[in-house]
């Protein structure tokens, strides 16, 4: 759960620190996060009972490897190595009409889903964050291997 709270807490940081705001596939993976932490949570508090517990380390993998997913796609959408959602990347405005541009002017600016707003090592956020969920993934379901034995 600890490092669950890092993870989440460094995107925060980024966001609200640095600046860095996230895109709409950015948001779906700290949503896997969030979810993870609450089902880490009830699974901790529920750890006496061994079927629980293993039980809700199971749902924790997928919950983070769902995460994963959305992390390697979006590395995809910013690798253009294929097309994002509409909604967030620069290719949405050819299909919409006179009244859905207006909407999409006069509505909040939205981040770009195709763009990295942050790299280090000429990897972005979404690679990093993929990378963390399959560590965490990994670790967890080493733990169930060392619950079973």
């Amino acid at each position: 759960m600890i490092f669950i709270v890092g993870v989440l807490g460094t995107a925060y940081f980024f966001e609200h620190v640095l600046d860095i705001h996230p895109c709409a596939l950015c948001q779906y993976q700290r949503l896997a996060w969030w979810i993870a932490l609450g089902v880490a949570g009830v699974t901790f508090y529920l750890r006496r009972k061994t079927t629980l517990l293993l039980t809700g380390l199971t749902l924790t993998i997928v919950v983070i490897l769902a995460g994963a997913a959305t992390a390697g796609y979006h590395v995809g959408v910013e690798q253009k190595w294929w097309e994002g959602p509409t909604s967030c990347t620069s290719g949405g405005l050819n299909d919409l009409d006179i009244n859905a541009l207006k909407d999409a002017i006069m509505s909040a600016p939205v981040i770009r889903c195709d763009e990295v707003a942050w790299s280090l090592f000429g990897i972005s956020m979404a690679g990093y964050n993929l990378v963390l969920a399959l560590g965490a993934a990994t670790a967890i379901g080493l733990l169930i291997r060392k619950a079973m034995r």
